[in-house]
């Protein structure tokens, strides 16, 4: 082979090696950033924050208006109380409660796409400095602080929750049930709105001992 065309090959074998390692480095280099998390980054979360990983024990009706007004009237709710909704679907009870009786709230509710709906409507309202809301178990959540508890679940639920309402909730605490009762724990009112029932009691200093079972 004559010395140019020697020359000629020679120098594109090394311009092609260079070429090549340059891209390899830049693919590992990028591969490396991507797969490395930031150095404040969080990879694990706390037990008390994680979400629970079961799905919802009842399917999710919305509460009417009427409903929802009637639910805060027979609690009679005002500013200064802190209301948990235990099942708070789409938030419409935390919501009006803020909006319209000043009242803090809390939602809890199992379903993920159900928190994102009701964080949505209260922002909508403006009242996402009042209201809260939770991905969380209600049978697993704190809500001792309540001063009024809102529910629509099922009869069964009503009934597997009466105990720690009664043993958690202070003396005096409201609660509110759309549509089913809690047993033998008789209410101290009931109401019919637009062909529904609403159920009403207040926590007593000394329950008996049967119900709280």
């Amino acid at each position: 082979m004559p010395p140019q065309l020697m020359l000629r090959s020679l120098s594109i074998g090394i311009s092609i090696l260079s070429f090549t390692g340059i891209g390899c480095t830049q693919l590992r280099d990028f591969e490396t950033q991507s797969q490395d998390p930031p150095a404040n980054s969080q990879t694990t979360s706390s037990p008390a924050t994680e979400a629970p990983t079961r799905g919802p024990d009842v399917v999710y009706v919305p509460t009417p208006p009427a409903v929802v007004n009637e639910m805060l009237r027979l609690a009679d709710v005002k500013s200064t109380d802190l209301v948990y909704d235990l099942g708070s679907g789409d938030g419409r009870i935390p919501i009006a409660a803020a909006r319209d009786r000043g009242a803090r709230a809390i939602g809890i509710d199992i379903d993920p796409e159900r928190i994102r709906e009701a964080n949505e409507n209260a922002q909508k309202a403006g009242v996402s400095d009042r209201v809260t809301f939770r991905q969380q178990d209600l049978f697993e959540t704190d809500f001792s602080n309540a001063t009024v508890v809102a529910l629509y679940l099922l009869p069964e639920l009503n009934a597997k929750l009466r105990p720690r309402l009664l043993s958690e909730l202070k003396p005096g605490t409201r609660i509110v049930s759309h549509e089913f009762d809690m047993g033998d724990w008789q209410p101290e009112q009931v109401v019919e709105v637009d062909g529904r029932t609403v159920y009403y009691w207040v926590v007593p200093e000394n329950p008996p001992a049967n119900l709280r079972q």
